[in-house]
């Protein structure tokens, strides 16, 4: 069994879904190779090395500047077919859902995506994801070969594990004639201090339990003093109270932190499954019934609003700030 990862990366660095993607690939196959792919990111492809990569290919070329779906399909494909991959990996993004589509297409190969983990049995590889509305883990397979698999944000977490930097084989790049016609003419970034949600190792969580918007702004004093980023539920953004991007659970990001913190949080199964994998849970909630207690690692029953507050001075005291 070989398999192929698909290495994005952002302003000269690796993803850290893509490198989950290729550390939980590695476990699985040893002789798992990775594709990174743009123009000048020759200097960062070895690094995949220590996330267990044993090759990587690099196509650096300078029509491949844009972040643009088909012209990395058309390496990737080329790549299957010439070295003949069995499995194909993607850690989930905007860009990444596009190629692996895209990809799947060009190759007629199967398709599974919203993954939370692979194993393999028997010699197969074997998807892991969840259904009835997230109550439920099933198993996914594919019915042929190339396999394409595409993860759930934050499913998987990056391990280095232990080696280094791995070799590079440079490939060139022939371009579909189709692919040369989409140009991108601007890229705009959203403007944000501190790490996304995705990359946060501390989470600050606000439910409906806050009260309203207002509730926000204690939870992100409070995670600038601890380094941290501050998510939401999906109530919450219902209710236009926070941003859709920070938002937690089925139809939000799944997250890993070493640090999640729910205030005001009832901890429905829908928002569970996309912060379970946390390492450590507490939740803060003035309802002591609340289901988020049932499987939070330590339980505070109080008013967040009285709560947020001392808990951001005790940071900031212990920090020296």
């Amino acid at each position: 069994m070989s398999t192929l990862v698909f290495l994005e990366h952002h302003e000269g660095t690796l993803q850290k879904g893509s490198l989950g993607a290729l550390s939980k690939a590695a476990s699985l196959d040893p002789d798992t190779a990775g594709v990174v792919i743009g123009s000048g990111v020759a200097d960062i492809a070895a690094q995949a090395g220590r996330y267990g990569a044993a090759r990587v290919f690099v196509a650096d070329d300078e029509q491949l500047a844009a972040p643009l779906p088909q012209p990395r399909i058309d390496v990737i494909e080329a790549l299957v077919r010439e070295h003949g991959f069995d499995n194909v990996l993607f850690a989930s993004s905007v860009l990444a859902s596009d190629i692996a589509a895209g990809l799947s297409g060009r190759l007629d190969a199967g398709l599974n995506w919203d993954l939370n983990d692979v194993s393999t049995q028997d010699g197969e590889l074997v998807g892991s994801t969840t259904a009835l509305e997230d109550t439920v883990l099933v198993e996914v397979g594919w019915v042929g070969t190339p396999r394409i698999a595409l993860f759930r944000s934050g499913a998987l977490e990056p391990s280095e594990s232990g080696g280094g930097d791995a070799p590079v084989e440079n490939i060139g790049y022939a371009p579909a004639e189709h692919s040369a016609k989409a140009v991108m003419v601007e890229q705009a970034h959203e403007e944000q201090t501190g790490p996304s949600i995705e990359e946060a190792d501390i989470l600050v969580t606000g439910g409906r339990g806050l009260g309203g918007p207002e509730g926000f702004k204690p939870l992100e004093e409070l995670a600038a003093a601890m380094g941290g980023a501050v998510a939401s539920t999906r109530a919450v953004v219902d209710s236009n109270w926070y941003p859709y991007q920070t938002q937690i659970g089925q139809t939000g990001k799944t997250v890993a932190p070493k640090l999640y913190i729910g205030f005001g949080v009832s901890g429905a199964i829908q928002h569970k499954v996309g912060m379970q994998s946390s390492q450590t849970i507490v939740a803060i909630n003035k309802d002591p019934n609340a289901p988020i207690f049932t499987f939070a690692d330590f339980g505070v029953v109080g008013d967040v609003n009285d709560i947020v507050p001392k808990l951001t001075a005790l940071v900031k005291e212990r920090r020296g700030s």
